[in-house]
């Protein structure tokens, strides 16, 4: 049957996709519309199993705080290029999502996907329908759900970077600011671990060989490779675990020490840095 312009323009304004897009799907449909929606939505499922292998470095990270300041919910919606993530259609989808997340208090990525938005249909389908539209691929990169006596964020300038401490011993104590700068900390520094009790063993041995080795280029005896070597895993501890660096803004003090100085209750329970493209 013939396909009128009329009638691309109509799918085209439900659907958003390209005009040409939108004429092979009616004529695939043979003029029906709701036959047509269902053909650009499988399209936007064949461009993201095709780009299924490429990376995606740019995007959004957005964060909400809830009234009282005790959880945190944060989300990473990436995708290929810089344009695209200046879509509207793409910031409104990465709001929405976390506008559901808030709502639904979801506790984790794989109940965000399968949880639906306003018309029903679950996150997932609305990623895939944008995949089709946009022609990139898009993925929800990272989701934190945090919960503590004080929750504080942070979102970088580029919107690409996001940070959300839980403080514990926080009642009757402003960390507002604190917060902030424990944040940013953590945004530039970016600590492997809390504390050097949470680095993983297999850091520690590669730490460790790595030091060995260093030592041995420079001619120390085989004997003091070891000490030398749990040297320089102490500097390893200092330079990435969060308690243990330097405060960037005043290097006298360690964050331990600084959270110390504010309040003796005062403690970091737990930290998350996502960075988009990182």
């Amino acid at each position: 049957m013939a396909i009128t312009a009329q009638d691309v323009n109509k799918l085209r304004q439900m659907t958003g996709a390209g005009m040409m897009d939108c004429k092979k799907a009616l004529q695939e449909a043979e003029g029906d519309f709701d036959k047509a929606v269902d053909v650009l939505r499988k399209q936007g499922q064949k461009v993201a199993a095709k780009r299924a292998d490429n990376a995606v470095a740019e995007g959004t990270v957005l964060i909400k705080i809830s009234a009282n300041g005790t959880n945190g919910k944060l989300v990473a919606l990436a995708c290929e290029t810089e344009p695209v993530s200046n879509v509207e259609d793409f910031k409104l989808l990465a709001q929405s999502i976390l506008d559901k997340a808030v709502e639904a208090d979801i506790q984790d990525k794989e109940t965000l996907l399968s949880s639906t938005l306003a018309d029903g249909r679950p996150v997932s389908e609305h990623i895939m329908d944008l995949v089709g539209k946009l022609g990139e691929k898009l993925e929800i990169t990272a989701y934190e759900n945090v919960t503590a006596d004080k929750v504080v964020p942070y979102v970088h300038s580029n919107g690409k970077l996001g940070v959300l401490v839980a403080f514990e011993g926080a009642a009757g104590v402003d960390v507002s600011e604190l917060g902030k700068d424990v944040a940013m900390q953590i945004a530039a520094m970016k600590p492997i671990a809390l504390d050097k009790n949470e680095v993983d063993s297999a850091t520690i041995e590669r730490e460790i060989e790595v030091g060995k080795e260093q030592a041995r280029a420079e001619g120390k005896p085989e004997t003091m490779l070891e000490k030398i070597a749990q040297g320089k895993l102490q500097k390893f501890y200092k330079d990435n675990t969060l308690l243990n660096q330097e405060f960037v803004k005043d290097s006298s003090l360690t964050i331990r020490q600084l959270l110390e100085k504010t309040s003796k209750d005062l403690s970091v329970k737990s930290f998350k840095r996502i960075a988009i493209g990182a």
